[in-house]
């Protein structure tokens, strides 16, 4: 059997934490044996599906190397193969028209209510051996009704889950085509997923209560059935489902902040998923260890802090190159276009920062000019200090402009003036970058150009 697995969002908004980990599973199962991952896109809900929301969702999936091999698919481009299949279903009679009104139908659910029983459709529209139905009436438009079987259950073995059973006097007839004929959602999903021959149905739990009907349509169909996997949700790090104050937010927003994709993509991975107490792996390696076995049946919590900490072992390990791409294009949105010695800068910083956009901000520092805090420069550029901040300015002008050399005078200035390194450091930190806490005073120094350097200090000295 070649394996098909697909993702299948709903543009109606960006895609998010929750369904980027459903498309990194679904693509790591098809790419570990060999099969095909699909993308389609399901757009049947016309007032809330937006052009806009298609588009987050290939950017999100092009941003984290989520490649598929075919779509992406659009479902209301397949809107006359449903209608077929709808017609195909009423005329083998395991679909019917039902003309019960929504007053009616408020009325069956108020009365299985009242009874204590789960509102549902009573099935007065079904055809029945030996049921006479009533002339349908001329000035109601019909819904079409999956005729859900009364009897026995319906149970898969979920991949993730394990054995789930339902019993089918819990189903009550599912409406397949509203009103005006266009069809439902369970209905579009079982045609795109039997015409695409999808082999393993991957995706968050919050659909268990629709995988027995949509098997039963299946059935109706005499279709092969899928294997089912249904992954638990995110829940926040305390405990509430994830929402935009836990991070649940758009992946984009993540690329926006400065979080590489490999950092987002390991993190994702490992968020209800285990192999040992593997922490930190690449996509490779994933694929190769990955499977549904090992998922975890309880929900994931989303921890940001340890996104935070993967992301900061990724930009340590990422080249320099790369990152000073990156980085730029945080810069010019700063109006920063010329940078030159940006990847030294990224060198000197980048053990030091969790995403690209705080190396951006200690980047800009080295290309913006800057109004040190008043009481940083009160604080540091003391009576005591200000003589040997004066000679280090005046001999700046004179040495060789390299990080050894920098160091050297410093540390003899030191000496004959008798203070503390921090005495010195402290305020050319100040001066240099309007802050406390850089790397090396002298490697910070030698990324400047010399020009750059006296022009800072001489305007406080």
């Amino acid at each position: 059997m070649t394996i098909r697995t697909r993702f299948a969002p709903s543009p109606t908004g960006y895609l998010h934490i929750g369904g980027a980990r459903t498309a990194l599973y679904s693509w790591a199962y098809a790419r570990k044996f060999g099969g095909s991952f699909i993308l389609r896109i399901e757009d049947t809900d016309l007032e809330r599906s937006t052009q806009q929301s298609v588009q987050a969702i290939l950017d999100g999936m092009s941003w984290l190397n989520l490649d598929y091999d075919e779509g992406p698919f659009y479902q209301m481009q397949h809107m006359d193969r449903y209608k077929a299949v709808i017609q195909q279903m009423l005329t083998e009679g395991s679909a019917y028209y039902c003309y019960t009104t929504p007053a009616e139908l408020e009325a069956m659910r108020e009365t299985s209510r009242a009874r204590g029983e789960k509102p549902r459709y009573d099935g007065r529209w079904r055809p029945e051996t030996g049921k006479i139905l009533p002339p349908p009436p001329e000035d109601i438009k019909p819904v079409v009704r999956f005729k859900t079987p009364v009897h026995g259950v319906t149970a898969w073995d979920d991949l993730v889950k394990g054995r789930i059973v339902f019993e089918n006097s819990e189903l009550d007839d599912l409406i397949i085509a509203r009103t005006d004929g266009t069809p439902t959602y369970n209905f579009c999903v079982v045609v795109d997923d039997l015409d695409m021959g999808i082999t393993q149905v991957i995706r968050g739990d919050d659909h268990v209560n629709n995988t027995p009907r949509q098997i039963n349509i299946l059935k109706a169909l005499g279709a092969t059935l899928p294997q089912y996997a249904h992954v638990p949700m995110i829940l926040g790090s305390d405990g509430e489902r994830l929402s935009k104050r836990h991070g649940a937010v758009s992946v984009m927003q993540y690329a926006d902040e400065g979080y590489l994709p490999e950092a987002l993509v390991n993190y994702l991975a490992r968020l209800g998923w285990s192999h040992g107490d593997e922490e930190v792996f690449g996509m490779q390696q994933f694929v190769e260890w990955f499977d549904l076995g090992h998922v975890s049946k309880a929900a994931a919590q989303f921890n940001p802090e340890k996104l935070r900490w993967l992301n900061q072992h990724y930009i340590k390990l990422a080249d320099n190159g790369r990152l000073a791409l990156l980085v730029s294009k945080y810069l010019a949105d700063r109006g920063i276009t010329e940078t030159p010695a940006l990847e030294s800068v990224i060198a000197l910083y980048k053990g030091r920062i969790a995403t690209l956009l705080e190396l951006a901000n200690e980047a800009e520092v080295f290309y913006n000019e800057i109004t040190p805090a008043q009481e940083l420069l009160d604080s540091h550029l003391t009576p005591e200090v200000l003589p040997a901040l004066r000679e280090l300015a005046q001999r700046f002008a004179e040495i060789t402009w390299e990080a050894p050399a920098l160091a050297a005078l410093i540390k003899e200035l030191l000496t004959q003036y008798k203070l503390k390194m921090p005495k010195l450091a402290m305020p050319l930190r100040v001066m240099l970058v309007g802050q406390l806490h850089t790397p090396s005073v002298d490697a910070v120094l030698a990324l400047f150009p010399r020009e750059t350097v006296l022009k800072r200090l001489h305007r406080y000295l």
